[in-house]
């Protein structure tokens, strides 16, 4: 019977393979390279993973998990926020958290999986499903506490991450990342009145846009 693979020896290829991809990209990425630069083979890394796709996905995906757990750690510390202003609070950290250069060195990557995942979705397109899904509904959750019904949570959710994943991607065409922050705190100030019970989510639109 063939010996299962090392858990802790695919651990640590996991992280060296997804440092090799943060510093070289997808585009021209191949096996046999970045297998010589790990010091291992190609066969090596496919007995682990199985495939290429998969091997990127699996180092990548668990990379984007940490601000992910960050956030659930933070939430379950101080206790989901019943208040706009510490829901609002516990956004403004996530924020702080991937722009920080640990983090934000990952984005253009991201970005060119998203473009690859739209053209080839049966290779790289679940990862950023994956991920939008993840934070969407942690909000979602984090909102239903405030007292919202589950489709105006929702819509809060993913008005709130699809805004601020743009907000992150677009510095990396122009550099502006002061600009982004400035456009992020303005986006919280339209959106924070209809995170009140009493708000309305077509309010709080309307308030961003307004600002």
């Amino acid at each position: 019977m063939p010996r299962p693979p090392d858990t802790a020896k695919r651990r640590e290829l996991l992280d060296r393979i997804r440092a090799y991809v943060l510093r070289n990209g997808l585009a021209n990425l191949s096996l046999r390279p970045m297998a010589q630069a790990l010091g291992t083979s190609d066969r090596m890394l496919l007995y682990y993973f199985g495939t290429k796709e998969r091997m990127v996905a699996e180092a990548l995906a668990d990379y984007e998990r940490r601000p992910l757990v960050r956030a659930r750690e933070l939430l379950e510390s101080v206790g989901s926020p019943t208040e706009p202003a510490g829901l609002r609070h516990v956004v403004d950290e996530v924020w702080r958290q991937f722009r920080a250069p640990d983090v934000r060195v990952a984005l253009p990557l991201y970005l060119e999986i998203m473009s690859a995942g739209l053209l080839r979705p049966d290779r790289y397109g679940s990862l950023m499903r994956d991920v939008l899904t993840s934070w969407t509904d942690l909000l979602t959750r984090a909102f239903l506490n405030l007292g919202m019904t589950e489709d105006r949570a929702r819509t809060q959710a993913t008005l709130l991450i699809d805004t601020s994943f743009g907000l992150l991607l677009a510095p990396l065409a122009d550099g502006h990342w002061d600009r982004a922050d400035v456009a992020f705190h303005t986006l919280l100030d339209g959106l924070e009145p209809g995170w009140h019970v009493g708000g309305s989510s077509s309010e709080a639109v309307g308030n961003a846009a307004a600002n």
